[in-house]
């Protein structure tokens, strides 16, 4: 399997399993989750599909220590464009600012291969804001188009019309796609995955 390196969408974290306690946890949703594309950080491996456990400060080592994932794509013979957005920004409840850009990559090859993409922004959900979802597309990009984000744009990270940018840029449908869930876990305490993303604040 190729690597590149570079940046889904469910209604809860239904079909959740459990490996080792709470340290692993595991969740899937046929929509968004397609083509076989991984998305590995240290330790924590493949987290698509993925609940991350609170065991080890793995969601305080995604948010603060850990640079930009290695992404596999078993397909990798063409051009493409990854990004990687949240949807639930600030909340689930009032996502008023999706999509939340953290990554953007263009011009992806299979080689030479690339394992730490600029202008990587790693997930930092607010606190008491509840579970999001940091979601990976994967599209072709089309032969001969220049793609890139706007001055404006490249300024800042935030608040991002995603499907604007598809349009423009003739992306076209997704061909690879992946998530997984965190939270900012130090205001909570209660966390059920199973029943539909419960928020208890301390």
């Amino acid at each position: 399997m190729k690597l590149l390196a570079a940046v889904v969408l469910v209604a809860g974290l239904a079909g959740v399993t459990a490996w080792g306690g709470e340290c692993f946890l595991s969740f899937c949703h046929l929509f968004l989750f397609r083509g076989d594309l991984e998305v590995f950080y240290p330790e924590l491996g493949d987290v698509g599909c993925t609940y991350i456990p609170k065991c080890n400060q793995y969601r305080k080592r995604i948010s603060k220590e850990w640079h930009s994932p290695k992404i596999a794509y078993p397909q990798a013979d063409k051009k493409y464009v990854l990004i990687m957005v949240d949807p639930d920004a600030p909340n689930r409840a009032n996502p008023k600012y999706r999509f939340w850009r953290h990554w953007v990559v263009i011009d992806i090859k299979p080689h030479p291969l690339c394992f730490l993409c600029p202008d990587y922004g790693r997930p930092t959900p607010p606190s008491r804001s509840g579970y999001h979802r940091y979601q990976f597309r994967l599209y072709e990009q089309p032969a001969h188009e220049a793609i890139s984000l706007s001055p404006e744009e490249e300024a800042s990270l935030g608040s991002w019309p995603l499907e604007r940018f598809v349009e423009q840029f003739r992306l076209g449908s997704l061909v690879a796609s992946t998530q997984f869930v965190t939270l900012n876990s130090p205001f909570w305490r209660a966390e059920k995955p199973g029943s539909g993303m419960a928020e208890v604040a301390d």
